[in-house]
């Protein structure tokens, strides 16, 4: 499937407290960010509150805004809504920086590294574990908001393949304005389990990023055949590079050890990358 991203205003902290401001100093006009710090728009500002783009969003959701620096709200046609859906599980989009690409939380969980770091390093020190994306085809396992995808794109990639089992997590997605390169003619967004989903390939894929949710959410990604099926589908002298973090190192697991264990017996030469807190393997058997 090709992605659709949905371009509604924005309204986070950081631009709620410019609107105040040019409220203060009596504007009825200026131009400001309504997609995260992505670019400025012409809005007007009344007695009532802001209209921007045939939206209109009153000064007390403004205020109220202002008082929760983490969550974004979107501005539809008839209503200010917070990008969160709550079904099975609770999802949010989550303001980091302000210039910064947001995260997705779910249940309370980030799905980015965000202490002293932002998303957008995040997912730099992931890729930068390979050493050329130039003309290669990618598989991305898990894809969130994207970055991953979009970053591999950037970077010369041929084709990148990116698949999502949650349909919450591909909406919250259309909603971000970081995430809209999805859209590139070069990406395809496949929705389903990536367990099942990669046993239509053949060996095909230059480089895999693996970056599952954490074990709890989906311990099948962590399994010794779903190595094995990841390593049927990359080609000689190609690299996976599999995020695993830090989960329990509090408590001195390192989850780490076993990941590299399970890779092994799937027939991949492994290290571990401190900096992007990754397991990066390479087939042994071609």
């Amino acid at each position: 499937m090709r992605f659709e991203p949905i371009n509604e205003p924005l309204l986070a902290e950081p631009l709620a407290k410019k609107l105040l401001d040019a409220r203060r100093r009596g504007l009825s006009e200026t131009a400001l960010s309504f997609d995260l710090a992505l670019s400025k728009e012409p809005c007007r500002l009344t007695k009532e509150g802001v209209e921007v783009r045939n939206r209109f969003v009153d000064w007390a959701v403004i205020e109220e805004s202002v008082k929760r620096p983490r969550d974004v709200y979107v501005l539809r046609r008839k209503a200010v809504e917070p990008a969160a859906i709550a079904g099975e599980h609770f999802y949010k989009l989550v303001m980091v920086r302000w210039g910064k690409p947001p995260t997705l939380e779910i249940d309370g969980i980030h799905m980015h590294r965000i202490k002293d770091i932002t998303p957008d390093e995040d997912t730099r020190l992931k890729l930068s574990n390979v050493k050329s994306f130039h003309g290669k085809r990618v598989l991305d396992t898990c894809m969130g908001l994207g970055y991953t995808a979009i970053g591999a794109i950037s970077r010369g990639a041929a084709s990148v393949v990116t698949v999502e089992v949650d349909k919450n997590v591909l909406e919250l997605a259309r909603i971000n304005p970081w995430s809209r390169e999805l859209a590139n003619e070069d990406i395809e967004v496949i929705l389903g389990d990536v367990y099942g989903v990669v046993d239509y390939f053949d060996r095909e894929f230059n480089v895999i990023i693996h970056d599952p949710p954490r074990f709890s959410f989906a311990g099948h990604l962590y399994s010794t055949e779903f190595y094995k099926k990841l390593a049927a589908i990359l080609k000689p002298n190609g690299v996976l590079v599999h995020y695993v973090g830090q989960p329990g190192i509090k408590r001195g697991i390192r989850f780490q050890v076993g990941v590299m264990r399970r890779l092994r017996e799937a027939g991949f030469s492994v290290y571990f990358d401190e900096n992007s807190m990754s397991v990066v393997a390479r087939p042994l058997f071609f």
